[in-house]
């Protein structure tokens, strides 16, 4: 059988073809997610642990104004400080997590900023859900979790991936049963003091009343006493008769 051989334009025309194609299948193919979060303490139960986020923009007539963060199970917002951010910038604490916002940063360039997260739970990864708002009002979701999770592909949330918690590392925040439930308050224990200073009851029916009278215990012991002395008297008076007759 002869080989067929294809003429020098031919396979010029082949290879530039094969490269259009591959173009066309790498332009196709899903973005990477416009936010990421990195920290040099991604470790669970790292303490004072500095998270950096990058939102990159999407936009080519709008500058991003707002990120609005989900924080994931295991962080609260009270365990969460805000760093550094694009001048003009603030923090807000929310239900489920925060707010960055602020004057709208140069279009087409993405915000950088950075929060202080108290202790990182001790789990494998954190996704931090982010809401992306530009100065146009357009909104950029980077909610969907990836495949560890379950979730979809596309605009996926940004994940910090943790090492496992060093030797040794312990929870130091409060559980939420500690913090819901109040301590309970001590029964106080009179002192030496006041119980010298305190009589029972049975002490106090002996003592003088405050009027400088008798008690109720001293005027039945004279009571006893008259009623002797008087049965004394009726069986020497009938004594002495009965020695007359």
């Amino acid at each position: 059988m002869s080989r067929i051989t294809l003429p020098r334009t031919a396979r010029r025309l082949t290879v530039a073809a094969a490269a259009a194609a591959t173009a066309v299948l790498l332009t196709a193919a899903p973005a990477a997610a416009h936010v990421e979060v990195e920290s040099d303490k991604a470790q669970a139960l790292a303490v004072n642990a500095e998270l950096t986020f990058v939102a990159e923009s999407e936009s080519a007539t709008a500058g991003i104004t707002e990120l609005r963060v989900v924080l994931p199970e295991g962080v609260t917002p009270a365990d969460v400080t805000y760093g550094e951010g694009p001048k003009g910038w603030t923090f807000t604490a929310n239900d489920d997590g925060y707010t960055v916002k602020g004057p709208a940063v140069k279009v087409g360039e993405g915000a950088e900023y950075s929060v202080v997260v108290r202790q990182l739970p001790d789990a494998k990864e954190l996704a931090f859900k982010t809401l992306q708002t530009y100065s146009d009002g357009k909104i950029d979701r980077w909610i969907e979790l990836g495949e560890s999770s379950g979730g979809g592909h596309g605009n996926e949330a940004p994940v910090l991936e943790l090492k496992a918690a060093a030797p040794g590392a312990k929870p130091v925040s409060p559980s939420a049963a500690e913090s819901e439930s109040p301590a309970a308050s001590p029964t106080p224990t009179p002192t030496a003091e006041e119980t010298a200073v305190s009589p029972s009851p049975q002490a106090a029916d002996t003592e003088t009343d405050d009027s400088g009278g008798l008690s109720a215990g001293a005027w039945t012991g004279i009571v006893a006493a008259v009623l002797v002395a008087i049965a004394a008297v009726v069986f020497v008076v009938r004594r002495r008769g009965s020695a007359q007759q």
